[in-house]
């Protein structure tokens, strides 16, 4: 194993121009600065660096491996460089360190992630990076669901024995072995618009609807297997006295079980072709889907060589099934075994109060080395 010498501060000095960069996703000369130092970090220690062009909207996306020639990686390191923050918000508050912990847009989410999955790699001894093939994948739009990246995400994977996403750990230094599943669809409805006075029956209104839509769809929540509708965002009318002629719903999905996913989507698609109200047009477009995230057979081997891990470490490994989306959904559903939250502890992700936690860091850059060496052995 590495015995290298941590240093905080050092590590701190390489955190804060991460940080203090604003790289929303929608920044993507913000997220190509990231790129810029990623890959001067990784060209230092002689590994091999590649820039991928994913879509105009889009900043890079990078591919890192100390094994340019393979066809095959013994393990995919994955991670953003992306954050859910607008241009401003470094300027408003940039990263900052007090009673044991750092603040800032994306400490958490996941810019420390990206750092000790490098410091993890530098350090490893020469003997293990000879034995395994390694990548590290780093996107340009998590945060958005990867919807330019995910062919660029599953590409790497499928060449790939097992994954690893060093997003954060939980508050609770949880490791994370399943994620549900999410998809987000705008759906428009264009009726025709009259006057509620004078000829109402004229008119077809949008708004009604959309209105049976939400009732009929809200029946397919299931609290008790965890597949959840919701209309977050509804709009639609012109005045009062129209009968509405557009209505526009955004309509989000979570789920564990795919399957349940595939009858929502394909009652959605029922409903688009027979609509309540005759004459009626309905336009729906899914904006971000992910598949669940469900540990296989091999998921949790995998799980239990990070448990012995954790043992020798003095690193007590739980595990957390969660709500919100990442890249594991990716490469978890292409059967690949897949972990997150092999980063540090951080919590609050995506508010002001974002953190991390200092005395983690060390410990799970060690982990991660644990882990890489069980793997080389």
């Amino acid at each position: 194993m590495s015995t290298f010498e941590f240093s905080l501060d050092a590590y701190l000095s390489d955190l804060e121009p991460l940080i203090n960069v604003d790289c929303g996703t929608c920044t993507p000369e913000g997220v190509a600065a990231i790129a810029d130092l990623m890959t001067a970090h990784y060209e230092s220690i002689g590994w091999h660096v590649t820039r991928h062009h994913v879509d105009d909207r889009a900043g890079p996306c990078l591919s890192v491996t100390n094994k340019p020639e393979a066809t095959e990686y013994d393990v995919l390191l994955v991670g953003h460089m992306d954050t859910v923050f607008p241009k401003g918000t470094v300027a408003e508050r940039p990263m900052s360190v007090r009673e044991g912990q750092a603040y800032g847009p994306g400490v958490a989410d996941m810019k420390s992630g990206l750092l000790n999955a490098f410091y993890a790699l530098k350090h490893l001894p020469q003997t293990m990076t000879d034995k395994l093939a390694i990548c590290v994948a780093m996107n340009c739009d998590e945060e958005i669901g990867s919807i330019y990246s995910q062919n660029f995400i599953e590409s790497m994977a499928k060449k790939s024995k097992q994954v690893l996403v060093c997003e954060a750990a939980r508050t609770d230094g949880s490791l994370v072995k399943a994620r549900k599943g999410l998809a987000v669809y705008d759906i428009e409805f264009h009726g025709r618009a009259a006057h509620a006075g004078n000829e109402p029956e004229k008119g077809i209104s949008a708004i009604t609807e959309m209105a049976q839509w939400i009732v009929e769809l809200n029946k397919l929540t299931n609290f008790e297997n965890g597949t959840t509708l919701n209309f977050g965002v509804v709009s639609g009318g012109s005045a009062g006295n129209v009968v509405p002629e557009h209505a526009k719903a955004c309509l989000d999905i979570r789920f564990w079980n795919n399957a349940d996913y595939e009858q929502i989507d394909f009652r959605l698609h029922e409903l688009a072709e027979n609509p309540f109200l005759q004459g009626i047009r309905i336009e729906k477009v899914r904006t971000a889907h992910k598949p669940a995230m469900v540990p296989s057979e091999q998921t949790e081997a995998l799980m239990a060589l990070v448990e012995a891990c954790g043992r020798e470490e003095n690193i007590d490994i739980t595990w957390q099934a969660v709500g919100g989306g990442s890249d594991a959904n990716f490469t978890a559903a292409l059967g690949i075994p897949s972990l997150d939250g092999l980063g540090p502890i951080g919590g609050a992700m995506h508010s002001d109060k974002e953190f991390l936690v200092l005395d983690s860091i060390e410990p799970r850059i060690r982990l991660l080395q644990r882990v890489l060496t069980r793997l080389a052995d």
